[in-house]
């Protein structure tokens, strides 16, 4: 049998077919390249304009999900989407629930900075303005005309109680004392009983009297403080319309287009008369808590708090790492002061879908789970379509503490999540609203097929990782290096990885290695270097495996023949590096029942694959020799040196050679190892890891004398899988080593053994000098063993017995 050769080892690129010398003369790619699929997805729910069509990227760490998502939206966002300045204000009527304001992209700034400089000049002017004497000399006149209105109507009151001989005192406002006079001196208990009853009677009649007119007159003083509050009222407006009325005038023209503004306003210029303590009286709270918030000195009622602030017109795409309950919808922050806690709608904190309200929110599916009652929150405002600032203490406890409830803000976003696909199965099975909020799944590809065309877009993709993280540019030969590279990633020899994160940290690597280097230019050398430089960090475990091969602490013969006894091939992999080891498994057969005894799974070291790959060597082996009679031998099989658990069925031909040579006695090359799985016809299946194992078994030669013959016997689907390193190139090229391929077990058989695996005639029986003919004639022996021993049974029970 030939072994394969160079170029079915390796795929290399074809310079030729590349019309550049550097990638500086590549135009970098504005999407993902090989992501058609995904980005067809994701076109299609963004242009969706009804709810629910939200998108879930699927695929594994590293795809490039999050580049793809944000250069689509770079370049292919609406440009005609309207997106808004959302405040909170005051709401003068009921405090507890601030009120939003919608305005167009940048003039909620605008309003506060008009609002700002309004209110700065207010707290210098109105003091100003009602201490003045114009202001003072009005206050004063119309306090002194309502004052002698009062002092009139109860002096009338007092001139007449005198006429009667009755005194006339009015304590506090409402209070009032009439007291019968004796002369100049009240009438004591003593003098008033010493009246007649004439006297007395008078007295009280008289008083009563003036009772009923002071009633009278303390209602009309009582409307006349009324009428004087009002009139009060009215000035302080008067004068502070003077001081602001065209100020307020000036901004409701500005935001006549905005009816809402205009009525906040309104109801500005109408709370201000209100409230002109505020602006008169020095508010020590107020100053302290302006302190404790970070904000300015200014009445506070009056501010207005920018919750999400638009410098461009552009759609807002946010992107959010830690997607707490706060950090997603906001919250309200408290202000302590002399042990109190105090908050205000100037304290309410936008989340991040308040920022891409209008645009795009991507976040991480796992990060969104994880965080407590965030997931809820975000299909409740999905449904609702609004967002409302709920405290999460509020969520978590039953305390009854003050809070603020602000008006929803109606909610307009498209919410991107990145998660893998068993986070996205599971939200399938378990959340009965997943379906119905993220109607559309990107689902991103592992890999692309290899051809000219798509080598050259994978070169303007490694251009665009140039350009995006400011490196060195890469000539051909680098190109094609990476290429190679992500064909090896991709294990196929036509297929080229997708995984962008592996291939930027390559460049990345690469350029720091030509920079170090002094050149101008990434060079294929400098790929090497960097992957060389890598291998190098990781295979700390490998090496020590490696010590193990070399001073014979593992056992492992790379030369010679030996019965029941053969080269295996594993993978193992330590933090995402990737290593083959050969590992040597024997068989033993004795006189049974025909068992297989799986000494790994016996022993609870071999896993549910391992365990189904020996049952199908019982089953082959039985279809085989077992026809019309039964098997008389029975084998035991085992990786030796093994301490750990083997799963998978790549070693399960590799166990059926071994079985094959202990019962047929005919010993199997030492310096061949061999993978693969089998099925129940004989037929070679592929595995996974073949060039990882065939480098193993490379190094294992090495490491114990490389001899000539040397190789790797390797399933014939996995050829299209093979791109060796340079090293094991290198050897094939020498004829120092060699990598076989084989379909079937009689090909594997053949090679290993040096002999025919041999063909049935007619009778189902095996040429004489075949492999199989071997076990044949081995079991028609047992058989003929037993035969007689059975018929010499027989004959002993026929004789009579003799007494």
């Amino acid at each position: 049998m030939k072994s394969l050769s160079l170029h079915q080892l390796y795929k290399a690129c074809v310079l030729k077919e590349f019309p550049f010398k550097t990638t500086r003369q590549l135009e970098p790619l504005a999407e993902i390249v090989g992501q058609n699929r995904a980005q067809e997805a994701v076109r299609f729910a963004l242009a969706m304009p009804h709810g629910g069509y939200n998108v879930y990227a699927v695929g594994r760490n590293g795809l490039g999900k999050r580049t793809m998502m944000l250069r689509y939206l770079e370049h292919h966002a609406d440009t005609n989407q309207q997106c808004h300045d959302w405040c909170y204000v005051a709401n003068f009527e009921e405090p507890r629930e601030p009120k939003v304001l919608k305005l167009p992209a940048g003039r909620g700034s605008q309003l506060r900075q008009d609002m700002d400089r309004l209110m700065g000049r207010l707290v210098k002017v109105v003091p100003q303005t009602f201490d003045s004497d114009s202001f003072l000399e009005r206050a004063e006149q119309l306090k002194n005309e309502y004052a002698g209105k009062q002092d009139e109507a109860l002096e009338k009151v007092a001139r007449q109680a005198k006429r009667k001989k009755i005194s006339l005192t009015v304590t506090t406002p409402g209070g009032y004392r009439l007291v019968a006079m004796n002369g100049d001196d009240p009438h004591t208990a003593e003098t008033f009983a010493a009246l007649t009853p004439e006297q007395r009677d008078q007295f009280e009649a008289d008083i009563d009297k003036l009772e009923k007119k002071l009633r009278q007159t303390l209602r009309k003083v009582a409307d006349w403080e009324q009428e004087y509050a009002e009139r009060q009222q009215l000035l302080n407006q008067e004068t502070l319309e003077s001081v602001t009325g065209h100020q307020l005038d000036e901004l409701v023209a500005r935001y006549g287009d905005q009816p809402d503004v205009v009525a906040y306003l309104e109801a500005v210029r109408t709370d201000l008369a209100d409230n002109l303590d505020i602006f008169l009286d020095e508010n020590e709270e107020q100053a302290a808590i302006a302190y404790a918030s970070l904000d300015k000195k200014l009445p506070r009622r009056y501010q207005i708090n920018v919750l999400v602030h638009q410098k461009t017109g552009d759609v807002p795409v946010v992107v959010e790492d830690n997607p707490t309950y706060h950090n997603l919808f906001g919250y309200v922050e408290n202000v302590t002061y002399k042990g109190t806690v105090f908050t205000d709608f100037t304290l309410v904190r936008p989340g991040s879908l308040h920022r891409a309200n209008g645009g795009y929110l991507l976040m991480d599916a796992i990060k969104v789970l994880e965080q407590p009652f965030v997931w809820d929150g975000l299909k409740r405002a999905l449904r609702s379509r609004s967002m409302q600032i709920n405290s999460l203490e509020r969520e978590m406890t039953l305390s009854g503490t003050i809070s603020l409830e602000p008006e929803a803000i109606p909610l307009d976003v498209k919410i991107v999540l990145f998660g893998d696909r068993e986070t996205w199965m599971l939200l399938q099975e378990y959340d009965a609203e997943f379906a119905e909020l993220f109607r559309v799944t990107a689902d991103f590809e592992n890999e692309m097929d290899r051809t000219p065309e798509s080598q050259l877009q994978y070169a303007k993709f490694i251009a665009s990782l140039v350009k995006e993280k400011g490196l060195l540019h890469c000539n051909r030969k680098a190109v094609a290096r990476v290429i190679e590279y992500s064909a090896r990633m991709a294990e196929h020899q036509d297929r080229l990885s997708l995984h962008a994160a592996d291939i930027a940290n390559l460049l990345r690597e690469s350029d720091y290695w030509a920079r170090q280097a002094g050149a101008k230019l990434i060079d294929a050398d400098h790929i090497e270097q960097a992957l060389a430089s890598a291998r190098y960090r990781s295979s700390r475990i490998r090496d020590q495996f490696y010590e193990s091969i070399r001073d014979g602490s593992t056992l492992l013969s790379t030369s010679g023949e030996c019965v029941g006894q053969i080269n295996a091939l594993s993978v193992l992999s330590t933090g995402g590096f990737e290593f083959g080891l050969a590992n040597r498994i024997t068989a033993t057969t004795y006189y049974g029942g025909g068992d297989i005894l799986d000494i790994e799974r016996d022993a609870k070291l071999g896993g549910n694959l391992h365990s189904k790959g020996v049952m199908i060597l019982s089953a082959w082996l039985a279809s085989r020799f077992a026809v019309t009679d039964p098997l008389h031998l029975s084998a035991s099989i085992t990786f030796e040196q093994n301490y750990g658990e083997v799963d998978g069925d790549s070693a399960s031909l590799a166990e059926l050679c071994a079985l094959i040579s202990s019962l047929s006695g005919i010993a199997i090359r030492q310096d061949l190892a061999i993978t693969g799985s089998v099925n129940q016809f004989g037929e070679v299946q592929p595995i996974g890891g073949v060039n990882e194992k065939v480098e193993g078994f490379y190094q294992a030669c090495q490491l114990t004398g490389a001899r000539p013959h040397q190789g790797v016997i390797v399933p014939t689907i996995n050829v299209q899988n093979l791109m060796l390193d340079a090293e094991v190139l290198d050897a094939v090229r020498r004829r120092q080593f060699a990598v076989y391929a084989v379909a079937s077990v009689d090909d594997a058989v053949s090679l290993l053994m040096g002999r025919p695996a041999g063909e049935p005639d007619r009778d189902g029986l095996y040429p004489r000098g075949s492999v199989y003919g071997a076990i044949q004639q081995r079991l028609e022996k047992m058989r003929e063993h037993e035969r007689q021993e059975q018929q010499a049974a027989q004959q002993d029970n026929k004789e009579p017995s003799v007494h």
